[in-house]
């Protein structure tokens, strides 16, 4: 993930410090109307409205402190570079952010663009904004082995300041919103390459933190740029019927304020159309044409008082009829980002379906504002402050993600995880509401509780009855959890969680209690992949140290364990160590003219823990050919040598394949799945299950599928069996069973 702005590329070289012109007043700026060049007029004027002249004295020294460093610089536009700061600067002023935001928003591209350090902003405007300013900065200056990893140390580094002060995200959130209105200037991949990362990223964030006005408007741009033929032929069918259903709106506008009226009750309503984004998802999501989506608009009722939105909720539906299912109450349960409505569709005019949201002022400032609300209205509501609760709980949680994450990648796949927008919402046996993303299940439920619940889980009650930990959890699921201390995360659970906290919480703990076994595995790839360089794995101490430094690993054991776990590829850290003694050396041939010397496989026994674990997809058992996959954060990875899944992707990723073997002494059985084909007659399944069982098998899943006439039955078996000879005998065994048609191996 790319988190460039577009205007980070610039034409123009940017004059030195010390050659930069005097700096200009804050009130003396060119008016806006002078083509190309910046205005702070209406920037001033937002300002003066709120800032006390003390405060405003800062944001001057700050805004002239901008003005001088980007001297020079101008945008794609051909408009100086120092027109974006204002313009950053002038939506955080709509927000009523106060002046260390504002002082922020001017300096936001000084450390990144001009090498000014954050010291200097220490000394000139205090340490709470060059935190401000170093939170919103990148890190170019650090070198990195891939492009994203950058990416995604740039994101973490903004979530983390984020965390500690939510202004940070708001200002970048008005930087982005700024450059997306103006990416017209961008060439098409660039265009393409910010929407997508706009859309991937900001716009849910902005959802989160229920900033809907920005949250719709960097939907609708990011949408323009990446699909601006969809955009453009959307575009012209709603203005189409926009004129057509002009006197329907009319109509229910009328009919909706007359009837609360008479109702005695003082209300605002007016229409509102959906966004194209909006549109187009629903068109997408349910095979609709554009005819097809009848709600194009919606109608908001605007009312004074908590009791106000359910008399009015009333009110309309004894004016039109409501639609079965389509009735939310977000006000008794609102949602994770503060949002208070009532929502319901009624049959309008003409049956077409009407969308009514329901709330109050205060609720209305909430929906549209967020957590900036806390700046736009200082008044102490009750709603807004637990909005902030809300929000400091989730910005808590990046914090919690940030101590158990191995790396930034890992950091911004669970913080994405978390950032879907639709919610469930589940109860404990005290009636307090959790909010959790939709699809996550009880386990999911037990680690946003607290990690030391989740670790320690060994059952769920749903609804007061047994369910399996995997269980996805719907709205009003009453979850109580039961608990072990003894029992500890198993590497299955990372296939079902859902949230980030409980994948981060859950990888921690594998990693820290089968540290021993990667740093084993690790060491032997490493040995093998340096023999293959005719490299001694005996590294003199020098080398060492010298690896250590480059790696930014702490010991060789942190990057044996690295290597063990996939974060690492032996292969490149060889080569590594290649070049360093290549250096100290000065004699040596480059690693592209060496022969490499034939690999001995690494040999699995099957009991290696979580450090080496056999697909799901194939199920290798002892006696396959078999061939394994370095993982990133999963270790070795061991698949059949036909099984199509790994060939997929032994296609994609070829360099993290290497070549495996079984040991001799085996002292474990192996899960095995079989499909038998029966006739439907009684008696069969229980010859079958004892038949498997006098073979010396377990079973540990049975399934089954009939077919319509009910005279075939699949049976489906999960077994755990010592080899491919004892699986061959089984086999055999089962196929001498009366009603027994066919029995086969099962693949992915």
């Amino acid at each position: 993930m790319n988190l460039t702005t577009p205007d980070s590329t610039h034409s123009g070289t940017p004059k030195t410090r010390a050659a930069r012109a005097a700096s200009k007043s804050l009130d003396n700026a060119v008016p806006a109307t002078a083509p190309g060049v910046a205005s702070v007029t209406q920037l001033s004027a937002k300002l003066s409205e709120y800032l006390t002249p003390s405060e405003l004295k800062k944001v001057k020294e700050a805004y002239r402190f901008s003005d001088e460093m980007h001297l020079g610089q101008v945008r794609k536009s051909g408009e100086p570079y120092i027109s974006h700061p204002i313009a950053v600067a002038e939506i955080c002023a709509d927000w009523k952010l106060d002046a260390q935001a504002i002082m922020a928003a001017l300096l936001h591209d000084v450390m990144e663009d001009q090498n000014v350090k954050k010291e200097e902003l220490i000394e000139r405007f205090g340490a709470p904004v060059a935190t401000l300013v170093d939170g919103l900065s990148k890190l170019e200056k650090i070198e990195f082995q891939t492009l994203i990893e950058a990416q995604a140390e740039n994101f973490r580094k903004m979530l983390l300041a984020m965390a500690s002060d939510v202004r940070v995200i708001l200002i970048k959130l008005a930087d982005r919103l700024h450059n997306m209105r103006t990416l017209e200037h961008m060439t098409a991949v660039k265009k393409r390459r910010i929407a997508a990362e706009t859309m991937e990223v900001y716009v849910p964030i902005a959802h989160r933190l229920g900033l809907n006005n920005i949250y719709r408007e960097l939907q609708d741009l990011s949408f323009s740029h990446l699909y601006p033929m969809r955009y453009r032929t959307l575009s012209k069918a709603v203005k189409a019927a926009r004129g057509n259903r002009r006197e329907v709106v009319k109509k229910i506008l009328e009919s909706v304020k007359a009837t609360l009226a008479n109702a005695g009750m003082q209300a605002e309503v007016y229409g509102r159309e959906k966004t194209l984004y909006g549109i187009y998802k629903k068109m997408r999501l349910k095979h609709l044409s554009f005819s097809q989506v009848l709600d194009v608009y919606g109608f908001r009722v605007v009312v004074d008082s908590f009791a106000d939105c359910y008399v009015a909720l009333g009110t309309l539906h004894g004016l039109y009829k409501p639609m079965p299912g389509k009735f939310k109450d977000y006000i008794a349960i609102r949602k994770l980002n503060g949002y208070q409505s009532l929502h319901t569709t009624l049959i309008g005019p003409y049956g077409t379906p009407v969308e009514f949201q329901i709330r109050t002022q205060e609720m209305h400032r909430t929906a549209e504002s967020g957590v900036a609300a806390h700046w736009l209205y200082k008044s102490g509501e009750s709603n807004l402050t637990e909005l902030q609760q809300r929000t400091h709980s989730w910005l808590q949680s990046l914090l919690d993600i940030q101590q158990q994450t191995g790396d930034s990648a890992e950091f911004l796949e669970h913080v994405k995880v978390d950032l879907f927008p639709d919610s469930v919402y589940v109860f404990t046996p005290k009636s307090k509401i959790i909010a959790l993303p939709r699809g996550a299940t009880a386990l999911d439920f037990a680690y946003t509780i607290h990690t030391g619940i989740g670790d320690h889980t060994v059952a769920v009650k749903i609804n007061n009855e047994a369910a399996p930990l995997r269980t996805e959890l719907r709205n009003g699921d009453i979850v109580e959890i039961v608990t072990d201390p003894n029992s500890r995360p198993s590497p299955t659970w990372l296939a079902f969680v859902r949230t980030g906290k409980a994948r981060s919480a859950i990888r921690h703990h594998l990693r820290t209690i089968n540290l021993n076994e990667s740093v084993e595995l690790g060491q032997e790839l490493l040995a093998q992949a340096l023999t293959a360089l005719n490299i001694n794995p005996d590294l003199p101490q020098p080398t060492i140290e010298k690896l250590l430094n480059e790696s930014s690993a702490k010991s060789m054991d942190d990057l044996y364990a690295e290597i063990g776990i996939g974060k690492r590829m032996a292969a490149l850290v060889a080569r590594h160590i290649f070049g360093l003694i290549d250096d100290d050396l000065g004699n040596l041939p480059s690693p592209h003219h060496l022969v490499p010397a034939e690999l001995d496989p690494v040999t699995i026994y099957g009991s290696e823990g979580v450090s080496v674990q056999l697909a799901p997809c194939c199920l290798p058992i002892p006696g396959d050919q078999i061939i394994g996959q370095l993982r990133r954060d999963q270790g070795l990875v061991v698949h059949t040598s036909d099984c199509m899944p790994a060939k997929r992707l032994r296609m994609k990723e070829p360099d993290r394949w290497i070549a495996v073997q079984w040991g001799t002494e085996l002292n474990r059985r192996f899960d095995c799945r079989i499909r038998l084909l029966i006739n439907n007659e009684k008696g069969i399944l229980a010859r079958v299950a004892a038949e498997i069982g006098e073979s010396d098998a377990n079973i540990t899943y049975v399934g089954m599928d009939e077919d319509e006439e009910h005279v075939m039955t699949q049976l489906r078996f999960t077994i755990q069996i010592k080899d491919r000879v004892h699986l061959a005998a089984l086999i055999r065994n089962l196929r001498r069973v009366v009603g027994v048609t066919r029995v086969e191996r099962e693949r992915a």
